[in-house]
């Protein structure tokens, strides 16, 4: 049977292919809650400073109101939380930067300091999850900072603007809240619907069909934990079991796809969009068809292993696939700073967050984030030559051009990483004018010099610091994906098997074999390791998947107990 990913025999070249790297894609669904997002932070902020003639400082905003781009996709709890910790992440970042550049001037310093940085906040991005557009903001602030000038006196000043403006990012995200409180799980549960839809409409056969059903699983554990905790009666109790019985019945569509309604999941994929019941009553009728007690079931199964998951928190640090990524950000960008100072640049740390922004799981994704990065930067340099007349026509144009750019980027990150840079470097250069007017011919010549050494030398980072341990990490998750199907096969053979134990290891299952799969992907992209276990990676899907559709059947087998999906309001 043929792999479904890239493997260690692959020719290089054709693995660090230019085919679609540059393709747009379809938009995220939610692509105008981070853009309008950044700009209702970033707005009073800016204006305020403008009102008081001190732009200057809206370096030190801008840092907060930054945080407003992250954690769209959870729910408000962790919402709450996560948004926390990105500011305090930035407020240690930036604290340090301008403890730096306060002790010295020496810019060998300066840039050791920025690619040390860069790491930690790299390596504590990844081990918290804490999603896009993750550490490439802080990484820019902090190393922006470095090189501006500094006082000790100055210091708290600039953390207190930070932190104000990080506070009303805060609130500019949680404000949705208020109206749709339990809009993002039922977005994601919308989301695993499609998902789950999708791989139903491939009857399970076919070109797709494995990739569909990984993205399918990926969807419905990202939604099983994107759950409310707790249970009991109220409003968000009944949310919570009305999600789990629709979140079961997409793991029933991904377990026996011949047999699912494609039709009827996207309808209700569609009924969660809004802000009414979660299943009207002509949607209702027709997911509650499909296989004969599929769904009748779900209730009690559902409502057993919702009360189970916690809601999404930070998981455990594991260091393994951490370490090499962060050794080659730090060696990337150090490489990339100096290489800058070597040429003369006046700003290097434009090359350095260059380099940092490079770095993705192995190395053929970041080549292709590469040539976004620089094909993007060249793009968005020549948008700055073009607009920056109109930009230095006075301050308020300066305000107002960041905004819209602000908005643009987020608008089109989504669609191509190199669609959102060309509106990120121009907002990027204009920034640098809050503090005074510069000469657009030296920043641009500057910006392209810079986008190059970062490239060229952070992508040398990457081939030089390889994930020698990928490998071991994909025979780690067979090891798991064996013991869980193990496990879920003999619940099965126990014909007074507990409902509750057996969800419980068949979502213990599922999420093994997601994990397996995104193990086997990021090894597949590496070089110089190993080859991966593509057989046994390939033999363990299979089965593991036959033991998945098994553990539905049971379910379906039970008796009726005549649990409906209720009628809730967001």
């Amino acid at each position: 049977m043929r792999s479904t990913f890239p493997t260690t025999g692959t020719p290089l070249g054709r693995r660090l292919s230019l085919a679609g790297v540059l393709r747009p894609h379809r938009p995220s669904e939610i692509w105008f809650k981070p853009a309008l997002s950044a700009v209702v932070a970033a707005a009073p902020p800016n204006l305020l400073l403008l009102a008081l003639g001190r732009l200057d400082l809206a370096m030190y905003t801008m840092a907060g109101s930054l945080c407003a781009l992250y954690a769209h996709h959870r729910p408000y709890a962790a919402r709450a939380r996560a948004l926390a910790r990105v500011v305090l992440g930035m407020l240690a970042g930036l604290a340090v930067a301008l403890v730096t550049a306060a002790l010295t001037r020496d810019a060998v310093v300066l840039v050791a300091v920025g690619a040390l940085l860069a790491a930690a906040q790299r390596a504590v991005c990844d081990a918290t999850r804490v999603g896009p557009p993750g550490h490439v903001i802080p990484t820019f602030v902090s190393s922006a900072a470095l090189f501006l000038p500094q006082t000790p006196a100055g210091i708290p000043g600039h953390l207190a603007l930070t932190a104000g403006a990080g506070a009303w990012a805060w609130l500019v995200c949680m404000a949705p809240g208020l109206i749709r409180p339990h809009g993002p799980e039922r977005r994601a549960t919308a989301q695993a619907l499609n998902a789950a839809a999708a791989y139903a409409a491939t009857g399970g056969t076919g070109d797709g069909h494995a990739e569909a059903r990984a993205a399918g699983y990926t969807a419905v554990q990202a939604a099983w934990h994107s759950l409310p905790a707790g249970s009991g009666s109220g409003a968000r109790a009944t949310t919570r079991r009305s999600l789990a019985r629709l979140l079961a019945r997409a793991e029933v569509a991904l377990a026996a796809p011949a047999d699912t309604d494609p039709g009827a999941l996207r309808a209700a994929a569609r009924a969660l969009r809004g802000g009414g019941r979660l299943l009207p009553a002509g949607v209702r009728d027709t997911v509650e068809g499909g296989p004969p007690g599929a769904w009748a079931d779900e209730g009690a199964g559902a409502d057993e292993g919702a009360a189970s998951i916690a809601p999404p928190a930070p998981p455990r640090p594991r260091l393994g696939p951490l370490v090499p990524l962060a050794a080659r950000t730090a060696l990337g960008c150090a490489l990339a700073g100096y290489g800058s100072l070597a040429l003369g640049i006046g700003r290097p740390y434009w090359a350095l967050v260059t380099a940092a922004a490079l770095y993705q799981a192995n190395l053929t994704l970041t080549w292709s984030r590469t040539v976004q990065r620089v094909v993007g930067n060249l793009a968005g340099v020549l948008l700055f030559a073009a607009i920056a007349p109109l930009v230095h026509l006075g301050q308020l144009p300066l305000v107002l051009f960041c905004l819209a750019l602000a908005f643009g980027a987020e608008a089109l990150m989504s669609r191509n990483y190199w669609l959102g840079t060309v509106c990120v470097t121009p907002m990027a250069l204009l920034i640098t004018e809050f503090a005074g007017r510069q000469e657009s011919g030296a920043l641009i010549a500057e910006r392209i010099v810079d986008t190059l050494v970062g490239a060229l030398l952070g992508l040398l980072a990457a081939v030089v610091v390889t994930d020698r341990r990928s490998g071991d990490r994909v025979e780690r998750a067979l090891a798991t994906a064996d013991r869980a199907r193990e496990h879920a096969a003999r619940l099965l053979a126990e014909p007074a098997a507990a409902p509750a134990a057996l969800d419980t290891a068949r979502r213990a299952l599922a999420t093994a074999l997601t994990d397996l799969r995104a193990a086997a992907d990021a090894s597949a992209g590496e070089w110089r390791q190993r080859a991966v276990p593509e057989e046994r990676v390939v033999l363990a899907e299979r089965s593991g998947h036959r033991t998945l559709a098994a553990t539905v059947r049971r379910r379906a087998a039970r008796p009726d107990r005549g649990t409906r999906t209720e009628d809730v309001r967001s």
